[in-house]
Parts: C-alpha cells; sequence; structure tokens
C-alpha cells in the first residue's frame, strides 16, 4: 500500500515562496555592492581620494636611517617630524623596492628635486634593506634623508592607501597636498610642482 502525502496547502506555498524570496536578497545585495566597487575600482581617479589631513600638522614621525645607505661616502640619515618644519616645503615619498609603480615614477622624484629646489625625503616601507639599496643604486637616489617605516605604523599614521604616495609638507610642518599612486609627468606638472610653489 502506497502512501501518498498531501499537497502543501495555499498557506504552506507562501510561505516557502517567502523564505526563497529572503535567502535571495543578501546575495542580490552582495552582487549590488560588488558591481559599484568593481566600477569605482575601474574608473575612479586614486589621486583623488580625499585625506582628512590635508591642512593639518603631520603626524609624528620617527624614522631610523636606512641601513647601509651612503652618499659621498657619509651615511644618508632618517628624518623624524621636526625635520618637516624648516620654514621651507618638503617632499615625503612612500616607496619600497617591491613596488612596480615606484620604479615607473622615480625619474620623476629626481625631477622634483632638480626642479622645485625642495629636499625629497624618503619613507622605504616594509623592505629590506638590501634591496632597498640596491634600487636607490640602480634608479638614482632623489632622498636627502631615507627613514625606514619596518612595521607600515609611519604608513598608518599618514593615512597611506599604498605605494607610491606623496605629500608635500609647508614650512610649517602642515600637509598641504597629497598624491596617491604614482607620479606622472601630468601630475607633476599639473598638480605636484604647482602645490609645491602654493606651499613656499
Amino acid at each position: 500500500m502506497t502512501i501518498v502525502a498531501p499537497e502543501p496547502g495555499p498557506a504552506a506555498q507562501v510561505e516557502r515562496r517567502r523564505g526563497l524570496r529572503w535567502a535571495v536578497v543578501p546575495l542580490a545585495v552582495f552582487a549590488a555592492l560588488a558591481a559599484m566597487f568593481a566600477l569605482a575600482l575601474k574608473s575612479g581617479d586614486p589621486s583623488r581620494l580625499p585625506s582628512a589631513l590635508i591642512g593639518k600638522p603631520a603626524p609624528e614621525i620617527a624614522l631610523v636611517p636606512l641601513d647601509g645607505l651612503l652618499h659621498a661616502g657619509q651615511p644618508v640619515p632618517g628624518f623624524k617630524t621636526a625635520d618637516l618644519a624648516r620654514g621651507k616645503p618638503v617632499v615625503v615619498n612612500f616607496w619600497a623596492s617591491w613596488c612596480v609603480p615606484c620604479i615607473e615614477e622615480h625619474p620623476l622624484l629626481i625631477e622634483v628635486r632638480r626642479r622645485a629646489g625642495v629636499d625629497v625625503l624618503g619613507v622605504n616601507y616594509k623592505d629590506q634593506a638590501v634591496a632597498a639599496r640596491r634600487f636607490l643604486g640602480r634608479f638614482g637616489n632623489p632622498f636627502s634623508a631615507v627613514g625606514v617605516d619596518s612595521d607600515g605604523r609611519a604608513a598608518i599614521e599618514w593615512g597611506v592607501y599604498g605605494m607610491p604616495e606623496t605629500f608635500v609638507i609647508d614650512g610649517k610642518g602642515r600637509i598641504a597636498f597629497k598624491h596617491v599612486g604614482p607620479l606622472t609627468a601630468e601630475s607633476l606638472e599639473k598638480k605636484l610642482l604647482p602645490a609645491i610653489a602654493a606651499a613656499k
């Protein structure tokens, strides 16, 4: 003898449909958010990311020198916050030897120092000293000081999104400008050099 289960009533069918709808909602929300982020990453200009630090004093920093880095036979120093407020603008660049965009922008940092006549200070981020020295030996050293951010704490304090990033600090130690991502010839001419001139 075969027992046939009774067909679910209309109320049970409505409940089942309602349950399926609630299961689909999180998936739809996730898909919409993923699409928004993908669009923002594709079309967005990372250099336009806002910084709450603009116009405020640069965060406290005390970075030891890059071990073994020499210039004209003398050790290249690290730097601290007081070095950023000596009456004239400076440029601070976060970089690493493993960062491919850092290689692309490096000649422009040399150009900044030559054309703007300001000190460029480098923050070497989570790098090995030998690799960092090899990088500067190969591509040139635009930095008058190189501080080591071995644990990434300085980058966090400065609100760095990723390597490379470049800041213009005015003579009073305030952040006047921030560029996210590698410098280009266009951003050098239209953004960085004018920001340095304005900070003077």
